[in-house]
């Protein structure tokens, strides 16, 4: 079964004009994810107040996002885009638990 499901990833779509529910899925809330920890790690690591890193965070995060949604949406097969949210993902939580 799983064999089956890494199969069903790993075969790019016929056509390259649709992206497909599984990689708009995450794409949207993939990039929003990672966005998030991104920015979020961005304000522990730039030395200041607490209120002018957020604010700066909060300014950068659509950019942040956007560039992530087009770098996940851009993925050859769906497991890459499957890797492209998880992967940072677990490296901006594991910073973000070593940092708080």
């Amino acid at each position: 079964m799983l064999k089956n499901i890494y199969n069903y990833l790993q075969t790019p779509e016929k056509s390259g004009r649709r992206l497909g529910l599984f990689r708009i899925f995450f794409c949207i809330f993939g990039g929003l994810i990672v966005a998030y920890l991104g920015m979020t790690l961005l304000a522990f690591l730039i030395p200041g107040e607490v209120k002018e890193t957020a604010i700066i965070s909060i300014m950068f995060n659509t950019l942040a996002w956007a560039c992530t949604t087009t770098w996940i949406a851009l993925s050859y097969t769906k497991f890459s885009a499957f890797l492209k949210v998880i992967i940072p993902t677990l490296i901006f939580s594991f910073a973000l638990y070593i940092f708080y």
